[in-house]
């Protein structure tokens, strides 16, 4: 698990779970205990094609609140 901050200061957390630990629930669990880990509102971007990562964060008590494009200039 990892919590720093993110895009426009926010407060992000990441996390992963090695493949052979998972299936137990202790992504719902880090994320959830993340929680308790700083005051401050948490943030988790998370591809929307990963299903196993939206069920934990969902289970967890995270609320889904949209979506973010990052949009970078054209390399010359």
């Amino acid at each position: 698990m990892l919590i720093g901050r993110g895009v426009g200061g926010r407060w992000e957390v990441a996390l992963e779970v090695e493949p052979a630990g998972r299936g137990r629930g202790l992504g719902r669990t880090l994320a959830r205990a993340a929680r308790h880990l700083t005051p401050h509102p948490l943030w988790a971007q998370i591809a929307p094609g990963n299903a196993a990562s939206v069920r934990a964060f969902l289970a967890a008590g995270y609320v889904p609140i949209g979506a973010e494009a990052l949009l970078v200039p054209p390399r010359a």
